[in-house]
């Protein structure tokens, strides 16, 4: 695939697109979600093939319930499809698999079943993990970390940002090393906030439904190329380099 070294750890997508993509065919936007499947499981294959230890995938933020009852209820059914359709191969392909929110009461509860039962059936796995963001917001994510703080009665002085990144949900999780938002639009969309404070971000201009592992390679060929600083300054090497 011409990428050699200095891959991400942890690659997060922001899945956006799917309604213009219905759209541009004269589809309801429902199709675009229906479409979105393919570039699901296209991108999980191709990020465990190329040794990413940690996806992330927002598929429905705390926003979304805003949308249309009609396109949310279709939105739950097309979910609990797709993890009875797949989990078997996520399972026998060593991903285990993790949903990040999940608190809200109008998740149905055939639903949240088989995500427990996905999560359960595939909880040993260790080739990749994938997170899937759903119900996820990352500004209520840094307010339940404050209030578990506050009722394991830590001491103001003793909160640092390793204690407090360890009250998030999924303390575990690395920091997002590279963050892929389709379609070309620019935002953070309350996207796991805290974890991607020094990620890299790439936007390429194809809608998610049409992206694919081809897509996924050139974002991590660009990310490669990078140089990642974190603050710093880069150090020359040789004489009179980094003044050219």
């Amino acid at each position: 695939m011409g990428i050699i070294g200095g891959l991400p750890r942890h690659v997060a997508c922001v899945m956006d697109g799917n309604g213009r993509w219905a759209a541009q065919r004269s589809l309801p936007r429902t199709a675009g979600h229906v479409a979105a499947e393919a570039a699901v499981i296209d991108v999980i294959e191709a990020a465990r093939s190329a040794g990413i230890e940690w996806l992330s995938l927002y598929a429905f933020s705390t926003e979304n319930w805003r949308r249309p009852a009609a396109e949310v209820d279709i939105l739950m059914r097309l979910v609990r499809r797709a993890i009875r359709k797949h989990a078997p191969a996520l399972y026998a392909r060593g991903v285990r698999c993790r949903f990040l929110g999940m608190s809200d009461p109008r998740i149905p509860a055939p639903l949240a079943r088989d995500i427990t039962d996905l999560m359960t059936l595939t909880g040993d796995n260790k080739d990749m993990t994938l997170t899937v963001a759903f119900d996820h917001g990352g500004r209520r994510d840094i307010v339940e970390a404050a209030r578990s703080l506050i009722r394991a009665a830590v001491p103001a002085e003793q909160v640092t940002e390793d204690t407090f990144a360890g009250h998030l949900p999924y303390s575990d999780t690395p920091d997002v090393d590279l963050v892929i938002r389709t379609s070309g639009e620019q935002r953070i969309s309350n996207f796991m906030l805290w974890q991607v404070a020094y990620a890299e971000w790439a936007f390429p201009q194809v809608l998610w439904p049409d992206f694919r592992a081809a897509h996924l390679w050139e974002c991590l060929d660009d990310y490669r190329r990078r140089q990642r600083r974190f603050g710093d300054v880069r150090r020359p090497t040789t004489m009179g380099e980094g003044q050219r």
